[in-house]
């Protein structure tokens, strides 16, 4: 069984910042791709970013910019991923979800976290 643990969801200002963290644990041999996935109200889940077990990275045209390249990262050690998000602006408000796809076992989704993002 594998679970993942969110942190770091909260309510700031448009304009600040939030860092999100997730850590799995379990039955784990090897994680390979982990990321975050998003859904508002009333609308459907939408991927975020997304880091390999090698560091590449991939982002959402809706957060390049902001979200910049070095602000997916991940802790192999630790089977942590982060998410360091800047300018947050109020349409950002959503409930984080963790995605994870450990080799040979599946894809886990955390329980997520909540963001919200004031005018």
């Amino acid at each position: 069984q594998v679970q993942l643990v969110e942190s770091g969801g909260g309510l700031v200002q448009a304009g600040g910042s939030l860092r999100l963290s997730c850590a799995a644990s379990g039955s784990i041999f090897r994680i390979n791709t982990m990321g975050w996935h998003r859904q508002a109200p009333g609308k459907e889940r939408e991927l975020v970013a997304t880091i390999t077990s090698g560091g590449s990275t991939n982002y959402a045209d809706s957060v390049k910019g902001r979200f910049t390249i070095s602000n997916i990262s991940r802790d192999n050690a630790k089977k942590t991923v982060y998410l360091q998000m800047n300018s947050l602006k109020p349409e950002d408000t959503a409930v984080y979800y963790c995605r994870t796809v450990v080799t040979s076992i599946g894809i886990y989704w955390g329980q997520g976290t909540q963001v919200t993002v004031s005018s």
